[in-house]
């Protein structure tokens, strides 16, 4: 592109071409698209990414060259390229072209306006510049822009290379703006799609996109209805000066309001826009003394989350991902697992699917991550209480947020009748003795547990594929082990863990109106039988076994886990035999371990070696985890005979019993789980061999590249190198996403951001009691716990946690989670290590971020901030 022309008319600017977002940026990209459609775009030109090589390059190619941080960079750069002299061919360029009269300069980044980043208001625009004097001065400070303290840190947060952006610069003539402000083409908060969002002020639009007012507000339906109207609140808005320049006056609240006809021809034009770009689009654009509706911007709405796939009509979809404490998205073999997992689910059921690897119709994808479409079900008044009733234990924000839309009457219970439901569980009940084998584990709690950890130990021997087995025969295998071999063994072993809550169950309605909020939870603390917090115990005892070897300990601590996990042949040999072994039997475990793509710790033990770090640490014998655990287990048996006191007599004994009984049993309700983990993880081996066979023919780059393809496309002898690598691409973009809704219609719209915040007035933030108990400690904001620094007492703050988490656990003080219910898995673990725990609370990471020092009340559900930092 060095022959590149200095500057292009915007109608000469052709999207369809491959270099265009080189050579204009992403914004004259998009305005050259609206010119040649036709829309009304004031006239104007792009002065090319080659004025500014040609004019800063050579100042910028020492300093890119440099090692120094985000803001040493920033500060050099612009003091650079405002140094730099004007090229007087560029300078020519400019004079020959520029429009006549005002006009705005606006810079276009080549990284700008992207569906993947906006990069909205990182550089700079200069409005109502008057003299060709004038827009040079304004192009070159266009062009610094490109290098301020934000737009460097944009970048880096989106791992985009300083040295691979450059910019153009837009000049093009002034409207005469009557009123200006942003249109979205789908509501940015609730997510619905067709839904046209308008704020609006008079003058340039510049007031309303700097927020210096509050602009009127207009949302208008699908339908082109005018649904609601909120007047600005006043403020300051920005007027063209005759001479050059902007001025701000005050905008007193309660002004004249745009008219509705105008409000309509807005709502029309974005439908437009939307249609030309093939998604919706955050615009910009004023309406001249004439009324005629001006385009002056128009880019992607990157924040919201993709649609969700369905079948047609008004669907709710509930996130499986969410459910089960996964907020990152899935890899691609994931999600091909996650579609055989549920085809043999189905099966059990009786719901046959014809094809695994499409799944059941109820599951989607979207975002990378797993949808479950729970209309029918809803419609149903049967699905519609065990799903209350499950979610409830489980995900109650979830439970929560579908209550508020139970009364859409796409959502109508049509099937009342329970007898479909009853015959369809019925037959798997009797199918798999599950009745005899309830009342079996309650009478003889210790066979129940044995005969359930024999199943999965026996079951497990058998995964593995015969040794020389060829690449077809591992894809078959592992095809039998996600459809045929996990879902049937949920029926063998669950009777045992229902067998204990059944007991809890008993026991709560017989003390019902004798037991405190929070004193049913305290009898589970310290629970026996509960193969994650045995394997976080016996992560604590290695810990406690490695103290006494100072060359581990330095080892630990002086090194960063990723790097020290890449020492695996140098370990000191009391931290190589010792993590050996607990590797050989917890190795198949993982922090995101339901996504058969992703490494298990016997594959990479960083995770591992971060949380071995935080224990050697803890000096505080009374905070030990072995001896919280145990001092919870005796709480709670204390409780237990609190409680059955209070009952007296027979029902006394009764609810002892009860009890008692459920703590014998509760604990395997992990059970389940594991056996999923370990199917996962016999998968995980098979393919890994499958993917390294097909890198070895040359159809993939490495081994690993098999956890990018479906299950489908790993049986197929064709090169998929390249496929490959745009997944990776999109995975990783996926994973900078820090919003998943729980709950989302199929037309975008997220019901939860419908409703007003559940904070209190004190500023408390609120959610589910899951572990009862008050702590007050320091925040510790984590998303992902690989390498987390967790000092003891901390009060973890994350989105979500599933197995993997817990060894964090050991050392925390408090425990507050965005998902969950009081069943969920971080709830039953914080209670059983008798941590105060708060789940289900809405945005915890985002409002506590910046806070220094919390109180949790695990019994009241309230997290109140103490200390800003």
């Amino acid at each position: 592109m060095t022959d590149a022309p200095l500057v292009l008319p915007l109608e000469a600017v052709d999207p369809t071409d491959p270099d265009t977002l080189g050579r204009v940026g992403g914004k004259a990209a998009n305005l050259g698209a609206l010119v040649r459609a036709g829309f009304a775009v004031p006239a104007g030109v792009c002065l090319t990414t080659a004025a500014y090589r040609r004019a800063v390059g050579s100042a910028l190619d020492a300093l890119l060259a440099e090692d120094m941080d985000a803001v040493g960079l920033a500060e050099k750069a612009r003091a650079a390229v405002l140094a730099v002299p004007i090229p007087d061919e560029v300078a020519a360029a400019v004079r020959a072209t520029c429009p006549d009269g005002p006009v705005a300069v606006r810079s276009s980044a080549t990284a700008e306006d992207l569906p993947g980043a906006s990069f909205a208001g990182q550089q700079d625009t200069f409005l109502n510049v008057v003299g060709d004097d004038a827009v040079l001065d304004a192009v070159r400070r266009c062009w610094a822009s490109l290098w301020t303290d934000r737009a460097v840190a944009y970048r880096g947060a989106h791992d985009i290379d300083h040295a691979a952006v450059t910019l153009a610069v837009v000049i093009q003539s002034m409207v005469d703006a009557r009123w200006a402000g942003v249109l979205f083409t789908a509501d940015p908060v609730t997510g619905r799609r067709g839904q046209a969002v308008i704020d609006a002020a008079p003058g340039l639009g510049e007031s309303v996109v700097s927020g210096s007012v509050d602009p009127e507000h207009v949302v208008v339906d699908p339908a082109g209805e005018i649904v609601s109207r909120h007047a600005g609140a006043g403020g300051t808005v920005v007027r063209a000066l005759p001479g050059g320049g902007t001025e701000t006056v005050a905008h007193p609240s309660g002004a004249a309001s745009l008219d509705d006809a105008d409000v309509r021809t807005l709502a029309r034009l974005g439908r437009r826009v939307e249609a030309l770009f093939g998604a919706p689009q955050d615009i910009e654009w004023a309406l001249d003394g004439d009324g005629r509706a001006w385009l002056t911007q128009s880019r992607p709405i990157t924040t919201l989350y993709p649609l969700v796939p369905g079948r047609p009509g008004l669907r709710l979809f509930l996130s499986a991902n969410v459910a089960q404490g996964v907020f990152r998205p899935f890899t691609p073999a994931g999600l091909s697992a996650a579609r055989h997992l549920a085809s043999g689910v189905a099966g059990l059921l009786g719901v046959p699917v014809d094809d695994p690897e499409q799944g059941p119709p109820m599951l989607s994808e979207a975002g990378e991550r797993v949808f479950v479409d729970l209309t029918d079900v809803l419609r149903s008044r049967v699905g519609r209480a065990g799903a209350a009733g499950v979610l409830g234990v489980m995900e109650t924000r979830s439970a929560e947020v579908i209550a508020t839309q139970l009364d859409r009457p796409e959502l109508a219970v049509t099937r009342r009748s329970p007898l479909p439901t009853v015959r369809r569980v019925g037959r798997v009940a009797l199918r798999y003795r599950i009745p005899p084998a309830v009342v079996g584990a309650w009478v003889r709690p210790a066979r129940a547990r044995a005969r359930a950890s024999a199943l999965v130990r026996d079951a497990a021997a058998i995964l593995p594929a015969p040794a020389g087995a060829g690449r077809e025969e591992r894809l078959d295998r592992v095809r039998w082990m996600l459809t045929a071999c996990f879902a049937p063994m949920a029926p063998q072993i669950a009777p045992a863990p229902a067998a204990g809550f059944l007991a809890l169950g008993l026991a709560a309605r017989l003390l019902r109106g004798r037991a405190r909020p929070g004193e049913l939870g305290t009898v589970l603390r310290g629970l026996p039988h509960n193969v994650t917090t045995e394997m976080d115990l016996a992560l604590w005892e290695l810990a406690v076994r490695l103290r006494d070897d100072p060359a581990t300990v330095v080892a630990l601590t002086g090194t960063p886990p990723a790097e020290l996990a890449g020492q695996r042949s140098t370990w000191p040999p009391v931290l190589a035999e010792g993590l050996g072994a607990f590797l050989a039997a917890h190795g198949r475990r993982a922090v995101a371990e339901i996504d058969l793509g992703l490494p298990r710790w016997s594959d990479a033990p960083t995770h591992l070696l971060g949380v071995l770090a935080n224990y050697v640490r803890l000096d505080d014998a009374g905070r030990a985890p072995d001896v919280v655990f145990a001092r919870s287990a005796a709480e709670a048996e204390a409780m237990i005979e609190s409680l059955a006191a209070r009952a007296g007599g027979l029902r006394g004994r009764v609810v002892a019993a009860a009890l008692h009984r459920a703590r014998d049993l509760v604990g395997l309700r992990e059970l389940p789980k594991y056996w999923l983990v370990t199917v996962l993880a016999a998968a995980r081996t098979e393919l890994a061999a499958v993917g390294a066979d097909l890198a070895s023919r040359g159809r993939l780059e490495t081994g690993d590249d098999v956890f990018f393809l479906s299950l489908a496309e790993a049986r197929e002898d064709v090169d998929r190198r390249g496929v490959v690598r745009e997944r990776r691409a999109t995975y990783e973009r996926e994973l900078r996403r820090r919003h998943v809704p729980r709950i989302v219609l199929s037309d975008g719209t997220e019901p939860e951001a419908l409703g007003a915040t559940d904070a209190p007035a004190d500023g408390a933030l609120t959610g589910v009691p899951a572990s009862a108990g008050t702590v007050t400690g320091r925040v510790r904001v984590i998303t992902d716990p690989q390498g987390a620094r967790l000092e003891p007492g901390d009060v973890l703050v994350c989105p979500s946690t599933d197995p993997g988490w817990t060894p964090l656990f050991l050392t925390a003080g408090g425990l507050v989670m965005e998902m969950g219910g009081s069943n969920s898995h971080g709830a039953v673990v914080a209670r059983e290590y008798g941590l105060p725990a708060v789940v289900g609370v809405r945005d915890a990471v985002a409002r506590l971020t910046g806070v220094a020092e919390v109180r949790v009340d695990g019994t009241s559900g309230r997290v109140e901030p103490l200390v800003t930092s």
